[in-house]
């Protein structure tokens, strides 16, 4: 079962078919990540092929790993496959 968890505590987790692989990141669907974990962040960065990729903290117990998730809200066609789901990296373990 696919599952993202940082300092102790599991971030997001879904039944093995429901996430997207792409460039060897993991991309669980929305509802399948912890959002009491997650802090909205400003960062903003641009993929040619994916488009505008917008960000979030990742908390844990007062602890902030920054710009440490992120997700497409409006992906180029070429990525719509990845329409708002939500990666991991800085240290969030991912399994497959």
């Amino acid at each position: 079962m696919p599952q993202a968890s940082w300092n102790g505590a599991i971030i997001a987790e879904a039944g093995d078919g429901a996430v997207e692989i792409v460039e060897g990141n993991v991309y669980f669907p929305p509802d399948a990540v912890r959002r009491e974990h997650l802090a909205a962040s400003e960062t903003r960065t641009i993929c040619p092929w994916k488009g505008t990729a917008s960000y979030y903290h990742v908390t844990v117990d007062g602890q902030v790993n920054r710009d440490a998730a992120w997700y497409y809200p409006d992906p180029k066609p070429a990525a719509e496959n990845i329409r708002s789901r939500i990666a991991f990296w800085r240290g969030v373990h991912v399994e497959r």
